[in-house]
């Protein structure tokens, strides 16, 4: 990079930044983790021979931190894929069961935005369609950040809730399913081969909050990829303009996530990967009553405090999962 020449070939030498700041998010880490580790190492020496309980119960808190830093350095080192790094597309759809479904994919909504913002990710509406009396019909947001797809990729299946419906007027016990899809969200850099001919584009007008004018025009955009099926959709802004933007960089992050799996010859489609939003194929249960659990089925986690996994502490979750996940990649 300190040739008088780098910067003549302006895509090489993005790419060869690229890599040196992806290189540098690994080592710096180590760096300051290593150097916390000499220095309580000799704090340690020095505690033996001078014992000071105020620096002792310095030193363990400070063990503490280094263990943390340590667990969500090793975390990332199971973050090997292509698109790990990349921030995160997550779209949100009920199953059957009407307000009930909806209302659970609202409450799914809220506990991804909440997850977002504790990391300090950028959160981005880019789709919601309310329902007819309480929660959502399908939503899309966009999770921008380092390795928020890496993480995230966790949480794609089927999400099963219990409680006793709030929309029972007897108060029974209730069962609803919701599903949760992640794609990678695309960098501009990838190009992805996108002819306008193969779209069929549809307007309509918005539906919910957003002020008359959004209710008044056609300013929504819906976009079909009719050589794949695939169906994306925008309504968040009052301009068309604005909404079609969006709604193609939601086509092209699927449309790069379908390349990916053709390109690991991963036959089915990507929306053949999404399981039926039913009994039997969910990952993850939470249960409200009668008692109080967030079970995931495929790492077996269990969790009984569901308030505050609701709230977004979802990392036990992914990091039970990518645990499991390495440590099979590995074997």
């Amino acid at each position: 990079m300190a040739e008088p020449t780098f910067w003549e070939r302006p895509e090489e030498a993005r790419e060869v930044m690229a890599e040196a700041t992806r290189l540098k998010g690994w080592v710096e880490p180590w760096i300051t983790l290593d150097a916390k580790a000499t220095e309580l190492v000799d704090l340690a020496e020095l505690l033996r021979t001078e014992p000071d309980p105020g620096l002792e119960e310095e030193w363990v808190r400070e063990l503490a931190r280094l263990e943390e830093g340590l667990e969500a350095l090793e975390l990332r080192t199971m973050l090997q894929g292509e698109d790990d790094r990349l921030g995160a597309i997550l779209t949100i759809h009920p199953g059957a069961g009407g307000t009930e479904s909806q209302d659970w994919a609202e409450m799914l909504l809220r506990m991804y935005r909440r997850w977002a913002e504790r990391h300090g990710f950028k959160v981005e509406l880019l789709d919601l369609q309310p329902g007819e009396e309480a929660g959502i019909k399908g939503a899309s947001l966009a999770i921008s950040g380092e390795w928020a797809y890496g993480y995230l990729k966790a949480e794609k299946g089927v999400h099963r809730l219990v409680r006793i419906s709030p929309f029972d007027s007897q108060a029974r016990r209730h069962t609803s399913f919701a599903s949760v899809f992640i794609y990678p969200e695309v960098d501009e850099t990838i190009e992805i081969d996108l002819d306008e001919g193969d779209l069929r584009v549809d307007t309509f007008r918005a539906s919910g909050a957003g002020g008359q004018h959004v209710n008044k025009t056609d300013s929504a955009i819906r976009l079909t990829h009719i050589p794949t099926g695939i169906v994306v959709s925008c309504q968040q802004e009052r301009s068309q303009h604005k909404n079609r933007a969006t709604a193609m960089k939601m086509l092209r992050a699927a449309l790069y996530d379908r390349a990916i799996a053709e390109r690991e010859k991963e036959k089915e489609a990507v929306e053949a990967t999404k399981t039926d939003i039913a009994w039997g194929n969910q990952i993850r249960s939470y249960v409200f009553q009668p008692y109080t659990m967030v079970n995931d089925h495929r790492t077996e986690l269990k969790i009984t405090d569901v308030d505050r996994v609701m709230d977004g502490d979802l990392d036990p979750f992914i990091q039970a999962y990518l645990k499991q996940y390495g440590a099979q990649a590995k074997a």
